[in-house]
């Protein structure tokens, strides 16, 4: 039973700001609502936090070492241990949980945080690619999801049609959560219409451009059941990345998702509900394979990414969201998910059970 040990780790607070296609704040500020909120969901002050880690993006950003200016979301007093990781927030709460079971300290809170409306990610997303021989090609997120989309439309494990009714569902899905972005009731054979956007993308296959944080607190097991009546346990967590470059890969599948669940232990029990990183309709059957998820798994109940993608808080939320169902909907065992690079490059898989 988790808990159990006192090296468990678990969630006891998190906060998640509010999805606009350009907010005004700077990340700082949509930092500072966040944790606020992270930390008096868990009961706590700024004062009792350890150590805090944040994943953003400079080029999102667009200022080297931006990340330095958004430690005053956290506060500089009392001294805290602190860190960054230049990838989504999912990977600062992977490193938040590998510090707290060091044993020193207590608690620890990650965040995320991006806004992807001050640039055009098309010139954005270049940036993260091989200096060499893929930056200079210009290929963006979307270039590379159409490539990946061609090859499993091609091989037939997904069709345009289940594309566009990935699309309806979740965005209608999203019509219960206040954190989406985009929502609504769609009609698949409406969204199979219209044009191409890269194709064989649509828009209805693609996220929206979202400005967005979310911020997290985790605790060891001790701590966790003193200040939370009911601790949403993490018992499995890892990440695995393949190579970078998509032309030596097979696109029609995701190895480093298989590996990192199997790794987290996903076979040790069912998953009722799966909040999974799938930006693009495409990915989302993808993954659900590589997962080795049932058909009595509910994917994506908030949305997902389709309804809201603020990038390096994306995968985050997908952990946020995953523990809400375990908290506030009486769910037992549910998984969150994040992804990053190029073509499900790396693929992060995060298991969480009730007492």
């Amino acid at each position: 039973m988790p808990g159990q040990n006192p090296d468990d780790i678990a969630i006891i607070g998190w906060s998640i700001s509010p999805m606009e296609r350009h907010t005004g704040k700077t990340e700082a500020q949509l930092l500072l609502e966040v944790v606020t909120g992270a930390v008096e969901d868990a009961g706590i002050t700024r004062r009792e936090v350890d150590f805090t880690c944040a994943g953003s993006c400079d080029y999102v950003a667009g200022q080297a070492f931006s990340f330095v200016q958004n430690i005053d979301a956290v506060g500089a007093w009392p001294p805290k241990r602190d860190s960054h990781v230049e990838m989504d927030g999912a990977w600062a709460l992977y490193e938040a949980w590998i510090r707290l079971q060091l044993g020193d300290i207590d608690v620890a809170c990650a965040m995320g945080s991006g806004r992807s409306s001050t640039a055009d990610p098309a010139l954005i997303y270049p940036m993260e690619m091989d200096p060499f021989y893929l930056a200079p090609l210009g290929a963006d997120a979307m270039s590379f999801a159409a490539l990946q989309a061609r090859a499993l439309l091609d091989s037939g494990k997904v069709t345009e049609r289940q594309m566009a009714e990935i699309a309806a569902r979740t965005r209608r899905d999203a019509k219960e959560s206040p954190y989406a972005q985009v929502k609504g009731d769609f009609d698949a054979d409406a969204l199979l219409r219209e044009d191409y956007v890269r194709s064989p993308l649509r828009k209805h296959d693609l996220p929206p451009i979202t400005d967005g944080a979310c911020a997290m607190v985790i605790a060891r097991a001790d701590k966790a059941k003193e200040l939370c009546p009911n601790p949403v346990w993490i018992t499995g967590f890892d990440h695995y990345a393949e190579l970078h470059y998509p032309g030596m890969r097979d696109l029609r599948e995701s190895r480093s998702t298989t590996l990192a669940a199997k790794a987290a232990g996903i076979g040790e029990g069912a998953v009722e509900v799966a909040e999974i990183q799938a930006a693009f309709t495409h990915e989302e059957p993808l993954l659900v394979e590589a997962l080795g998820l049932g058909a009595d798994t509910v994917v994506n109940p908030s949305g997902g990414p389709l309804a809201a993608n603020p990038i390096m808080a994306t995968g985050l939320i997908r952990i946020a969201e995953a523990a809400r169902q375990i908290r506030d909907n009486g769910k037992h065992r549910t998984l969150g998910h994040s992804t990053s690079g190029p073509c499900l490059q790396q693929n992060l898989v995060c298991i969480l059970e009730g007492n």
